[in-house]
């Protein structure tokens, strides 16, 4: 295995800290990107908004000095919901999920793209969710994110994939959080009903597919969509 310098976006918590983990005890050299740069135990971290070109730049600057040397993998983990239905969502909602979600994870790509150009290696995993693809109401701006990045990884992979830059996409289903946990016990059993592995994942299960996608391994899997959905998704 190669240790491989890795920037995960909104590392700091939940899925992001689960695959920051993931990746540093695979002995990767992990810093994590948030907005409040304030750094997990036992990680290293920088600030940044995902959402304004010049915070990703600088944020992108300050790892490379961490690493002394370019970003080898990025892992776009940032994200936002404001849910509301259709009839009712607000342009600002919209704009501000797309913004994030989507935008933010090409702004981290085209910030890294020169330097794993150059070294003609790179690993882009964007995480996206099962909400993607298969849809959820009241989610339009959420879903639309989520889904728009599976044609930003196929098109970076026609663009890059000759330089040794793959772009790749994990589609989560439902997490055990605290968000999740805190759902009604009749709510939890009619989701888990839905999934035919019968109960909700891991975020290490998820960030073991990320580690995966980020290894040597998986130079020749590019522009793919992984569900670590349970089934729920059925590979939409």
């Amino acid at each position: 295995m190669t240790a491989r310098n890795v920037l995960v976006t909104g590392g700091n918590r939940g899925i992001g800290l689960a695959i920051a983990v993931a990746m540093r005890d695979a002995g990767h050299h992990v810093v994590v990107m948030s907005r409040s740069g304030e750094a997990p135990e036992d990680l290293e971290a920088v600030a940044g908004d995902v959402s304004d070109t010049a915070s990703v730049d600088a944020a992108f600057s300050a790892a490379e000095a961490k690493f002394g040397g370019p970003v080898e993998v990025v892992v776009a983990n940032a994200g936002i919901t404001k849910d509301g239905l259709l009839m009712r969502m607000p342009d600002a909602d919209f704009d501000a999920v797309i913004d994030t979600n989507l935008a933010g994870s090409f702004r981290c790509a085209r910030r890294a793209s020169a330097g794993m150009i150059k070294k003609r290696f790179g690993r882009l995993v964007f995480v996206s969710s099962v909400v993607g693809l298969y849809g959820g109401p009241g989610q339009t701006n959420y879903s639309a994110s989520k889904s728009g990045l599976v044609g930003l990884a196929r098109s970076i992979t026609r663009e890059l994939g000759g330089r040794g830059i793959t772009a790749n996409v994990v589609a989560p289903g439902f997490i055990e959080t605290d968000m999740t946990a805190e759902l009604p016990e009749d709510r939890q059993k009619a989701y888990k009903a839905a999934i035919p592995a019968g109960r909700f994942a891991t975020p290490a299960e998820v960030a073991a597919a990320v580690v995966f996608l980020a290894s040597d391994d998986a130079a020749y899997i590019s522009g793919a969509v992984i569900p670590v959905d349970g089934g729920l998704g059925m590979g939409h």
